[in-house]
């Protein structure tokens, strides 16, 4: 990537449909969007087409929210995999940089034994990818709720497993799930410099984060939050991101969507 690309986390609030999305996030001067499969990964051939005549936009996706690949019945975990491979043909067709879904819950398992599992699945839906010749970046994504799995440590460790497999760092995500920790630039800092140390400078260089306000309890993650109404540290954040050079997405998903997204890449710029 040649630089840091800020997305909206679906289509614009004030853009219909997607045949007017990167119209836009054009007058707005964004960067793309993530293209949300929540329930399924369907798509009309409208909107397949104009998905692909968006100019230079950069696409993500993210995954349908019913993916827990620890599933203690196996059907589910199956359904699972199913799931995470058809983001990540939508991908291939559609041209998207990169993929990301919520992997797992813990159900009981520890931490060790969720992480093993997660890289012999992961092994699973890579040895399929490559077979077809999508090379599209899978991205398990740091997760805000503690009976999750998906802290930044355990998808780092996965990752290690694969050339194709990378974290996506949500980091209000984080914030939550740490009782408000991970909210200042050195912590930031920290969160960067660790990718990089464990990863290489791929993971600087190819990133996809997310990013919005969050309302949070002991138990973790409760709902997203504009900024302007939550205590997320969003231009710490960003400075963060000019020391490190970062180049990739990032992805607002603050309720007021493209607001937010303009707020963070122009601030960003003023840096």
């Amino acid at each position: 990537m040649e630089k840091l690309n800020f997305l909206t986390a679906g289509i614009p609030q004030s853009a219909k449909d997607y045949s007017n999305a990167f119209l836009k996030l054009d007058e707005m001067n964004l960067d793309g969007l993530e293209v949300e499969f929540v329930h399924g990964v369907r798509y009309s051939e409208k909107t397949r087409e104009s998905i692909l005549n968006r100019g230079d936009k950069l696409i993500t996706h993210h995954g349908p929210y019913y993916i827990n690949l620890n599933s203690k019945e196996e059907d589910k975990i199956e359904a699972s995999i199913k799931r995470v491979l058809d983001t990540a043909r939508a991908g291939l067709d559609l041209g998207a940089y990169s993929i990301t879904y919520h992997a797992a819950f813990y159900l009981g398992d520890d931490s060790k034994t969720t992480t093993k599992k997660m890289i012999e699945i992961h092994k699973k839906i890579i040895e399929i990818l490559q077979q077809e010749n999508n090379n599209i970046w899978i991205r398990p994504e740091t997760t805000g709720k503690k009976s999750q799995w998906g802290t930044l440590d355990e998808i780092i460790e996965v990752s290690k497993n694969f050339s194709q497999v990378l974290p996506c760092i949500d980091f209000a995500h984080i914030h939550a799930r740490e009782d408000g920790k991970f909210n200042t630039y050195d912590e930031f800092c920290y969160i960067l410099e660790h990718l990089g140390n464990e990863l290489g400078d791929i993971a600087l260089n190819n990133f996809h984060g997310h990013v919005a306000g969050i309302e949070y309890s002991s138990k973790g993650e409760k709902k997203h939050l504009i900024f302007e109404e939550a205590d997320f540290n969003y231009r710490d954040l960003m400075k963060a991101f000019k020391k490190f050079d970062i180049k990739g997405a990032i992805v607002c998903e603050s309720p007021n969507i493209e607001i937010d997204t303009k707020i963070l890449k122009d601030y960003y710029i003023s840096l």
